[in-house]
């Protein structure tokens, strides 16, 4: 097997790893609160900057997906009148896997001016972020997948995992039944199986 190869055969060890160990971290708790809130909030923004704010775009689509009302609030647009798109009692979610992102900070403060609440992913629970959210949920990293550990590879993975989880408990939360899937979901393979069994 050649070193490029080994080095992909690698990475499906190093994901799965990662995202079993983060399992560990479950704050059921937290996960509960986040829940809550989720499901009471009239909107739901996310934010996050590089391969975290494309993740952020993926979760606002499953939120729609169970007809919960979001979207991806893009970091430079928010701090010229995006941010308007939240009410109190909305939910902004953050994702920075250290906390630090110097684009999200004015965010949360427009948030916290709001009375929009806030849930922050990321690996730092001492992080800026992290402190000032009103439910913070861990993502764990042990590592990436290519040699330097610096792309964002298994820590994509992992924040794609929290989010999935979040829609699969709303999913319970709410009482959403497949029902209401087919009919907002009659493109493609999918929505042939939901539509005409």
């Amino acid at each position: 097997m050649t070193q490029a190869l080994q080095a992909a055969r690698a990475a499906f060890g190093i994901e799965a790893e990662s995202i079993r160990k983060m399992a560990d971290h479950f704050d059921e708790a937290a996960y509960q609160k986040a829940v809550d809130l989720l499901a009471a909030a009239p909107r739901i923004g996310a934010s996050g900057c590089g391969h975290s704010g494309i993740i952020c775009q993926h979760f606002a689509h499953l939120m729609c997906c169970i007809e919960r009302p979001a979207r991806f609030i893009s970091p430079a647009e928010a701090v010229h009148g995006a941010t308007g798109f939240l009410q109190q009692g909305d939910v902004m979610v953050f994702a920075s896997r250290g906390g630090k992102t110097k684009e999200l900070l004015p965010i949360l403060d427009i948030c916290k001016a709001k009375g929009v609440h806030v849930i922050t992913v990321t690996e730092n629970l001492e992080s800026p972020l992290a402190l000032g959210a009103d439910v913070v949920l861990k993502q764990y990293v042990e590592r990436e997948t290519d040699k330097y550990n610096c792309q964002g590879t298994t820590s994509t993975s992992a924040l794609c995992v929290i989010f999935h989880a979040l829609q699969a408990a709303l999913i319970e939360q709410t009482g959403y039944q497949e029902a209401q899937f087919a009919l907002i979901h009659p493109g493609g393979a999918v929505g042939e199986r939901l539509n005409h069994h």
